[in-house]
């Protein structure tokens, strides 16, 4: 194991490894200092990539405070972005308190580097991605000194912990969530919040200074392999990639399949990501003796992931309609109609919102039976699934991060132009 370095020890790395500005563009007044803070790994975050990336490629200078897997480097520049990785994490809680315990740890440590960094050259803006939501406050400092905060809300965490831990929207620790919640939205200058669902019950019960910006794909990393690239193995590819937690259903998926893998010759399932589903899932595809047509991957990062997602025939994305599940948007969706592959889609709340049938192949949130049905349709009605590919392609096209970058790009402008202006755009 790793052995764990100082919050002090980190702190003072982190300034002594300034990456040289990057030249800014011909049409910004002068550069910015960006960080963000984030309780995730870079590499397989997209949401923190695209915003990170986005700055960088307008000339500004980047640094993201996160998480680190074994064996990775404390501070490393990608694509241009100084990541800081300043505590090691495996994605393996099942008990709140230890979980707790490690956003706190987070906490004290973002902290503490922040502060350090600011000493050092100020930040003009610190944007902070929720879970948890407190995290803001590790950016007290930098607001002190003038820089504008924007917390970026990807999961509303009342009701993620509602369905990760098993509690009532009625008990205390729910309501404490929501001051939490109230009071890390009151510090911050803006909110960005992921889907136009959430958006109402943050603006409701928190704030009115929020923006919906969905986690649109970058249709230059996610995009269809060249014909002549495609395999020719005559196996055909279920996908599902992404957290396993119990919202997400994966179990669902993995007993449908196993009632219709006879009637799919060459057929296999893969799942790729971590979660604290995990071993379940591997003990059940063991009891459903389907070891040699379903495999669990590790998590890899966003490249290779997009090199997988077009590479597969179907996308799988089984959601759990109850609870947090119904609301919460899968970006992964996007992610397969860049990439031209056929999708089939839990009927919930969210997705009704955003999709139809011309575009996804919906089932009952649920239903192992349905969605065994729907694998069966998609493997054998392929002209009708490719032609839902190909619309669902030019939806992603309209709703990718190449054509709606200018909504981020246009808030940052805002905050940041009083009394500094910057022409983003």
């Amino acid at each position: 194991m790793i052995h764990e370095t100082s919050v002090s020890t980190l702190a003072s790395a982190a300034t002594r490894a300034e990456v040289a500005p990057s030249e800014a563009p011909a049409h910004a007044t002068r550069q910015l200092r960006v960080c963000h803070v984030a309780y995730t790994f870079y590499e397989a975050d997209n949401r923190v990539i695209r915003y990170a990336r986005e700055m960088v490629a307008l000339g500004h200078s980047v640094d993201v405070i996160a998480l680190r897997k074994s064996g990775q480097r404390f501070v490393e520049t990608v694509d241009g972005v100084r990541v800081l990785r300043i505590q090691q994490r495996s994605i393996t809680e099942t008990a709140a308190a230890v979980y707790l315990a490690k956003l706190l740890w987070f906490l004290v440590k973002s902290t503490t580097v922040l502060t350090g960094l600011t000493v050092r050259h100020r930040y003009d803006l610190v944007h902070v991605h929720n879970i948890p939501d407190f995290l803001v406050f590790s950016a007290l400092v930098p607001k002190l000194t003038g820089a504008r905060l924007i917390l970026d809300i990807h999961d509303v965490v009342p009701e993620l912990y509602c369905g990760k831990f098993g509690v009532t929207d009625g008990s205390a620790i729910f309501k404490s969530l929501v001051a939490v919640e109230r009071a890390s939205c009151s510090f911050a200058n803006h909110v960005i919040v992921a889907n136009d669902l959430w958006h109402a019950t943050v603006a409701r019960r928190s704030s009115r200074r929020c923006t919906t910006i969905l986690n649109y794909p970058d249709v230059s990393v996610f995009k269809p392999v060249a014909p002549e690239c495609r395999r020719a193995d005559g196996r055909f590819l279920f996908l599902y990639p992404g957290s396993l937690n119990y919202h997400q259903g994966v179990d669902v998926a993995v007993r449908a399949f196993s009632l219709v893998a006879g009637q799919m010759p060459g057929s296999e399932f893969h799942i790729y990501g971590e979660g604290p589903m995990r071993p379940r899932l591997v003990r059940l595809v063991d009891e459903l003796g389907l070891k040699d047509r379903v495999a669990i991957h590790d998590r890899v990062s966003i490249g290779d992931m997009a090199a997988v997602i077009a590479s597969s025939d179907a996308g799988v994305v089984p959601k759990r309609a109850d609870g947090f599940g119904n609301e919460a948007f899968s970006t992964k969706i996007l992610e397969f109609m860049a990439s031209g592959v056929p999708v089939i889609v839990s009927r919930t709340r969210v997705d009704q919102h955003h999709f139809d049938h011309t575009i996804v192949r919906f089932f009952a949130s649920g239903d192992e039976r349905d969605l065994a049905a729907a694998m069966v349709d998609t493997y054998y009605n392929r002209s009708e699934a490719t032609q839902r590919a190909a619309a669902a392609r030019t939806f992603a096209l309209r709703n990718s991060w190449q054509q709606r970058g200018i909504e981020y790009r246009s808030l940052v402008e805002s905050l940041v132009s009083s009394p500094r202006r910057l022409a983003l755009n």
